[in-house]
């Protein structure tokens, strides 16, 4: 990025060497005294690259290579995901020292800036102290405090830092509680507290006004500021980060001023807060900064005074938390000066919103501020877990659901039977458990399901053996169908003799023939086995295992699949436990081509890659809105036992199967939705079967 405050400092140092007066470059230069004005006071936001050109030649300055490395330099820009690094900071302190706090305060701010670091927040009236008491109405005081956000404001300047800090006001004989934000040396606007406590050990009303209803300007030393609640301070370097202030009491009321400023744009809300210690208090804090980031659909940094304030009623605990959309990025350990940090990711919430705050209005009153940040996102720090949908704390919540979900349709359906197809895979076997809780909670025994098994060419003993085990001691209604005959007679029917897809997909078809006429025979509903990241990737037979008259799996994707069938193992007697673990333990494989002496020649992840791979971009791509480059990115950290190479070459797969595959979505039964990923296009997912897929695989693919 151009640095037009060192261009204007260098066109300074000639003017003053000439001996010119402004009125006389003013006149030399063709520039207006005004417009020159602002230029030398490197106000960023009113110099274009023409006003430079005219400065340097009306000087004789060369300035045209200079230009030139710094437009190199800016086209080395850090590489940028979304990430917005944000710092939580409860420095030491001494109460009614100004002086000492604006020292701490900066020491941590350049401190932070090395750390890459873009929004610094520190806690309410951070710069004289909250517990100062009646000391708050002392002149001297008051004069110190703005004295010293001066200073901070100028010490800071060249950081990078969107800086937010605590001090009281005096403004039209009224005295306030505010936040200050800071970035580049200039004082952006001044934020006054809505709420003000004065019950129990608080008593701010005895101090402070309320903020007034709209905007207008002040004059803190010779900068004219906004002053105000309605503020959004928006990054010009990055567009999707705008910020909002409230204070503390702000938060713990009905109607905190974060909900409109989110409705106006705001990504993260700085709170400014001065919270005491209780018995219980830490985590309903918690609890209650967590939830307004949720239902904000926001950043939300929270940062609070510490153990240095005044103990005579009350103490303080430092107690920082940083929340991103219902989730706790970062807290501190309580009763320690601290810096907590954590990298809000603010292209996700924006993704959000696009998809849910259509119906929110657009509050009036607002006034925007511009800063600028340079957001580097070469390391970012923050993890996230390769297994997105796994959480032991909902298995017992989706075999309900499952289970909830089929007993309706059997009810509604007036079915005699559940008929499933058992292969000795996981997806059967969820199926068939899912089976045998339907019918518990309808009051109906197991040997209502009719498990039929169909070994063909490619299924293996383990395999069968273990379909046979697991539906005699479900307490199913078993049947062995071996469909070789049957499919060697269709091939034949239709003159194919090549080991190909066809072959593969007329076993598919079918065994799903047999599910469906014997559900006929027998009244039953037909039991879809397939899972979400078969749907995901189009990895079934169209019209073959991709069909049923109800699919309990298809919301869930296989590495949860696994997980719950391990879950179950663990809570079954030791037979069934056995039974489960083992296949569990099985490659996953459609077992459809020829046996090679007995052995599998055919595992789905060596064709189409690891499921935990394609689970984790199915997260990140549909539920998270990621872009490609950046599911690729986190991917990479994520991984590390996976090369960069090999894991692009699975993203690509991914896409490239994803995309083309959606008419096999399109035509999908009605199944049971268990998460917040669903790819049916009567509820969640809908795109078109003829998507063009260049923006999302790589041209080298």
């Amino acid at each position: 990025m151009i640095d037009y405050r060192k261009l204007i400092n260098l066109i300074k140092e000639e003017k003053d060497k000439q001996g010119l007066t402004l009125e006389m470059l003013a006149t030399k230069s063709g520039i207006a005294r005004g417009t020159l004005n602002k230029l030398m006071s490197s106000s960023t936001k009113s110099i274009k690259m023409e006003h430079i050109a005219k400065l340097s030649n009306a000087l004789g300055l060369q300035l045209t290579q200079l230009l030139e490395d710094e437009q190199s330099e800016s086209d080395k820009l850090p590489p940028y995901w979304g990430y917005i690094r944000v710092a939580s900071c409860t420095p030491s302190l001494k109460v009614a020292n100004c002086v000492y706090n604006a020292d701490k305060i900066i020491e941590t701010a350049l401190e932070l800036n090395k750390k890459q670091v873009n929004v610094a927040l520190f806690p309410e009236l951070c710069i004289t102290g909250y517990t100062c008491g009646d000391l708050l109405f002392q002149r001297t005081l008051l004069d110190s405090a703005v004295q010293q956000l001066i200073r901070i404001s100028q010490e800071t300047a060249d950081t990078n830092l969107l800086i937010a800090v605590g001090l009281p006001l005096s403004v039209k004989s009224r005295l306030y509680n505010c936040a200050a934000l800071i970035n580049k040396g200039k004082l952006l606007a001044i934020v006054p507290k809505t709420y003000l406590p004065t019950y129990n050990e608080f008593y701010e009303g005895r101090y402070f006004a309320a903020a007034p209803q709209q905007n207008y300007t002040i004059t803190i030393g010779n900068q004219q500021v906004l002053f105000g609640t309605k503020v959004l301070l928006e990054d010009q370097l990055c567009p999707e980060l705008i910020v909002a202030c409230e204070i503390c009491e702000d938060v713990w009321v009905a109607n905190p001023p974060s909900n409109n400023h989110t409705a106006a744009g705001a990504t993260i809300v700085l709170n400014l807060s001065a919270s005491n210690e209780s018995a219980g208090k830490y985590n309903y804090r918690c609890d209650m900064v967590r939830m307004q980031s949720a239902k904000c659909i926001a950043g939300y940094v929270y940062c609070s005074c510490g153990p240095d304030e005044s103990t005579s009623d009350t103490v303080f605990s430092a107690h920082n938390i940083i929340a991103e959309y219902g989730n706790v990025l970062a807290q501190s350990e309580l009763f320690e000066n601290n810096i907590t940090m954590a990298d809000i990711d603010v292209q996700f919430i924006v993704n959000e919103r696009n998809k849910l705050y259509n119906y929110r209005p657009i509050p009036d009153g607002y006034d925007t501020v511009p800063f600028y940040s340079l957001p580097d996102n070469s390391e970012i720090n923050r993890s996230y877990s390769p297994t997105p949908f796994v959480n032991k704390k909902h298995f017992d919540y989706v075999l309900k659901v499952q289970a909830h979900g089929l007993k309706r349709r059997l009810l509604h359906t007036h079915a005699d039977k559940l008929v499933v197809g058992v292969s000795g895979g996981l997806d059967s076997t969820l199926a068939l458990i899912a089976c045998a809780n339907a019918l518990k909670l309808a009051g109906r025994p197991t040997s209502d399901i009719i498990a039929i098994t169909m070994p063909c060419f490619g299924t293996t003993k383990r395999t069968l053996d273990n379909s046979l085990q697991l539906a005699q001691y479900m307490g199913a209604t078993l049947m062995k169908i071996d469909i070789a005959k049957s499919v060697k007679q269709h091939l034949e029917d239709i003159k194919h003799d090549k080991t190909d897809v066809v072959l593969e997909n007329a076993q598919a078809r079918e065994r799903t023939q047999i599910l469906m006429d014997v559900a006929n025979k027998f009244n039953g509903l037909v039991i879809g086995t397939g899972d979400l990241s078969e749907l995901a990737l189009g990895w079934c037979t169209y019209n073959g295992d991709q069909m049923s008259m109800y699919s309990v799996n298809c919301d869930i994707p296989k590495t949860l699949v696994k997980a719950l069938v391990q879950y179950v193992a663990s809570t079954s007697e030791s037979k069934l436990a056995q039974i489960l673990n083992d296949i569990a333990d099985t490659p996953v494989s459609p077992e459809l081509l020829p046996l090679n002496k007995g052995k599998l020649q055919q595992k789905t992840e060596d064709i189409i890659g690891p499921y935990k791979l394609h689970d984790f971009f199915l997260h990140k791509f549909t539920r998270m809105y990621y872009s490609r480059d950046k599911i690729l990115r986190i991917a990479c950290d994520t991984f590390p036992e996976y090369s960069p190479l090999e894991i692009e070459k699975w993203l690509n797969l991914f896409f490239k199967r994803f995309i083309t595959q959606q008419y096999k979505r399109s035509s999908m039964p009605d199944g049971v939705r268990v998460g917040s990923v669903n790819l049916s296009p009567k509820t969640d997912w809908r795109m078109p079967s003829d998507v063009d897929m260049t923006a999302f695989v790589s041209k080298e693919n």
